[in-house]
């Protein structure tokens, strides 16, 4: 019998002053005021996990640790483990995203400038694809006549005459290609630096923010005719001097080979370390000296990625232009040759001729010019961090919920510095200065 102060002679495991009735302990925690007094058991071991051998995938969170709190870090095994951190997508308020590009990035971004602008850019170049097609068809057709009597009686002798018809034909052409894809090159790049950002531009907009840079345009085409013809002129000089010496067949083929090898070598790097001289003088408006260096300092470090997009831009661009121009020319040549050189059938195939020659430049222009553009774009961001001066410009944009004409500021350094270089952390980019 106890009081409630004692210890029961039938319970002698209770402590003197606790009642036999006491509460269990509170989840058997260690000092709990309901615990009683004696040592604490044991904590319960932890859960074993599974054996581990002596390979882990790459990536893969050790056991016991949740997979989303390992962040993401690609390996050469495959792709990222399950519940792992993806990087966020780039932003994206125009025809690229705001990062270093690819090459599908940079041909998809020309294509969308043709359809993003397609009054502005399409238009123009229908433009001047058909001033230069128009001589250029004409002449195809007077050939074509000066080969009918061939074809006829091929003991005849040849019109001296179409020949130099045709020959004056696509000089003129080719005359009127130079200045028209010179002006054009520059409107399509003005056009491009909006619509990085999503903003589109007219022709008359883009003409009259382009029409500055006109002769900054015609000196680095002058320029580059200079830089590759000069050579040239060399090699056929050094041609006649061995043919004056009375050289063999053998010496002048042995260095005919090794001149054209060189000659080739020497144009496609000059072309390549020279190709975004008119995207810095229409978007940084600097002078025709400047901008080849400018464009010869971007592309130190990136040549022969460059060079590969040069060549595969000239590839696609070539086989997009003839299928698009050869049932034309096809067409235009079958009348002439079975229309019995009819008045009619010589205006008919111009036409078709006109017609195919336009449809195929009007996108390869645009294509080529888009392509050295984002050329441009994608250098800067490499050796310069340029993407984050964009993005701060987008996020800006969005806010406003429009593009303002201050965005083709953006492109000129001496308004956006440069930003670090890529292997800095991220975030320390110039700001914009309109934000």
């Amino acid at each position: 019998m106890s009081d409630g102060h004692g210890s029961s002679p039938g319970d002698p495991g209770t402590p003197t002053g606790w009642a036999s009735n006491q509460p269990p302990p509170y989840g058997n925690a260690q000092g709990s005021p309901w615990t009683a007094p004696g040592p604490a058991p044991d904590p319960p071991a932890p859960p074993q996990g599974p054996p581990q051998g002596p390979w882990q995938p790459h990536g893969q969170a050790p056991y016991g640790q949740p997979p989303h709190q390992q962040p993401y870090q690609q390996g050469p095994y495959g792709p990222p483990p399950y519940g792992a951190h993806m990087p966020p997508p780039a932003m994206r308020p125009g025809i690229i995203p705001l990062r270093p590009l690819g090459v599908g990035d940079i041909l998809d971004g020309a294509i969308k400038l043709m359809r993003s602008n397609p009054k502005s850019v399409l238009g123009l170049s229908a433009i001047a694809a058909a001033l230069g097609a128009i001589p250029l068809a004409i002449g195809q057709v007077i050939a074509l006549e000066s080969i009918t009597p061939l074809l006829e009686n091929p003991n005849a002798a040849p019109d001296e005459g179409s020949f130099l018809s045709q020959y004056g034909g696509s000089l003129l052409s080719y005359a009127i290609q130079f200045v028209a894809v010179t002006l054009l090159t520059g409107v399509i790049t003005r056009i491009l630096g909006r619509a990085v950002f999503g903003g589109k531009m007219t022709a008359g907009e883009a003409w009259t923010l382009t029409r500055s840079r006109v002769p900054t345009l015609f000196g680095l085409v002058v320029v580059n005719l200079v830089i590759l013809l000069v050579p040239m002129a060399m090699i056929i000089g050094v041609f006649f001097a061995l043919g004056s010496a009375g050289a063999g067949v053998g010496v002048i083929a042995i260095v005919g080979v090794v001149a054209v090898l060189a000659y080739v070598a020497y144009a496609f790097f000059v072309s390549t370390r020279l190709v975004l001289a008119p995207a810095a003088a229409v978007l940084e408006r600097r002078g025709v000296v400047d901008s080849l260096l400018r464009s010869w300092h971007l592309v130190s470090g990136g040549f022969w990625r460059t060079l590969g997009i040069v060549i595969l831009t000239q590839i696609i661009a070539f086989l997009v232009g003839q299928l698009l121009s050869f049932p034309f020319v096809l067409g235009g040549s079958f009348l002439v040759l079975l229309g019995e050189s009819s008045d009619g059938a010589r205006i008919a195939a111009a036409i078709l001729i006109a017609v195919g020659v336009t449809l195929g430049s009007m996108i390869t222009y645009p294509l080529q010019a888009g392509v050295n553009g984002l050329l441009y774009a994608d250098r800067r961001m490499r050796s310069e961090a340029f993407d984050l001066v964009l993005q701060t410009a987008a996020i800006e944009q969005r806010r406003q919920g429009w593009v303002h004409a201050s965005a083709d500021d953006l492109w000129d350094p001496s308004i956006t510095p440069a930003g670090p270089a890529r292997h800095e952390p991220p975030g320390q980019g110039a700001p914009w200065p309109h934000s």
